[in-house]
């Protein structure tokens, strides 16, 4: 067939329909974890978050800056609050058509990459989330494995944990540097 005849069928042709298929939202894994990660503060950590508080607030109480004294001493109020009430558990669910947290839905073409962590002994799976806010999912494994949770969100999203940015290793390097409390006993000898 000369290429005229070719181009000039397919001038004619129409696409052919594209069909989407509505999937019902189906269950593929439900776990229920403690809402953030949580360690126990003794004394030695809030009498350090005291003297920080009372310094920075006489330094700004020179400069006038009764503002940032709230702010500073409203902080601190969080820090004992989160440091001493226990999370309660939540419920987060993986389905066909998102992640449930919170219950609210997070739907995959809303999600970036993710990415399993550890702090305080606790295995937290973080979730990047394009627009909105938060900007990253942040959930508790709990009693689930690894395995079970990269298993199904791979056919979903990406494997990817971010580099570290500066403030990253700044904070890193700061609480090195400026413990809020002592090594663990286990630690000492």
């Amino acid at each position: 067939m000369p290429k005229t005849q070719v181009k000039a069928q397919a001038e004619n042709q129409t696409p052919a329909p594209v069909t989407v298929v509505k999937e019902p939202m189906k269950e593929l894994l439900v776990w229920k974890a403690p809402a953030r990660p949580f360690k126990k503060r003794d004394r030695e950590y809030f009498s350090t978050i005291g003297a920080i508080v009372f310094l920075l607030s006489v330094i700004l109480l020179f400069i006038k800056e009764w503002f940032l004294i709230g702010v500073i001493i409203a902080l601190a109020f969080l820090s004992y609050v989160l440091a001493s009430i226990e999370p309660e558990e939540a419920e987060h669910k993986i389905t066909t058509r998102g992640i449930f947290t919170g219950k609210k839905l997070f739907e995959w073409p809303r999600l970036g990459r993710f990415w399993i962590s550890e702090k305080w002994g606790h295995k937290l799976l973080h979730v990047e989330q394009f627009w909105g806010i938060p900007t990253q999912l942040l959930m508790l494994l709990g009693k689930i494995s690894e395995r079970q949770i990269k298993e199904i969100l791979e056919k979903y999203l990406i494997y990817e944990e971010p580099e570290k940015t500066v403030v990253d290793k700044a904070s890193e390097w700061l609480a090195k540097k400026v413990p809020l409390e002592a090594e663990q006993a286990s630690t000492k000898k």
